[in-house]
């Protein structure tokens, strides 16, 4: 029996693989002594998200219809990194995969959970600038669309609800906090 906090796992065994995710199936003793099972979804991949900043404070998005939700949907520039390449590297190649932009700057404003009563899935998300521009470079399985916008007017879709993406809701806020308190430097 293995102890994890102040639940017992009686047993564990995957059920479900796909080459991003696994799904197991515990027998448990919860907190309250009582038994019980819990489904864990664990995510082979870090996820990492990318908000690019321009000297104007400009940002872009990308578009995309998204499988599991049934809709389309606009979010940062972000996908799956290896867990054993350093996030900031898949980071990298994410923006210059979706967006065709490198950057010379770099930072990593918010690490998060992302839905952990369910998953174990972590995400990274950083802040780019000092960008320069190429052409897009999407995997066979993407169709996407790109768009560039002030990033006041990224922050006011996400207060209208009108962007839901987590990556992209968390990030946005977060970069948008650190703008007002003046902790990115080189920006006007």
């Amino acid at each position: 029996m293995e102890e994890r906090g102040p639940w017992k796992t009686l047993s564990a065994e995957e059920r479900y693989a796909t080459p991003w995710i696994s799904v197991s199936h515990h027998e448990v003793i919860d907190p309250s002594g009582r038994n019980g099972i819990y489904g864990v979804i664990h995510f082979k991949n870090l996820a990492v998200g990318i908000i690019p900043l321009d000297e104007d404070l400009n940002t872009w998005i990308v578009g995309q219809y998204r499988y599991p939700i049934q809709a389309y949907s606009w979010e940062i520039p972000e996908g799956g990194g290896k867990r054993d390449v350093p996030p900031l590297e898949s980071a990298q190649r994410e923006l210059r995969e979706e967006a065709g932009i490198t950057a010379k700057r770099w930072r990593e404003v918010l690490q998060m959970d992302l839905s952990n009563s369910a998953s174990d899935e972590v995400a990274v998300i950083y802040v780019a600038q000092e960008l320069s521009f190429g052409a897009p470079q999407p995997d066979h399985d993407e169709e996407l669309a790109l768009r560039k916008l002030p990033f006041a007017e990224l922050v006011e879709m996400v207060m209208r609800g009108e962007v839901r993406d987590s990556l992209t809701v968390a990030g946005v806020l977060k970069v948008d906090r650190l703008l007002r308190d003046g902790a990115l430097h080189g920006q006007k």
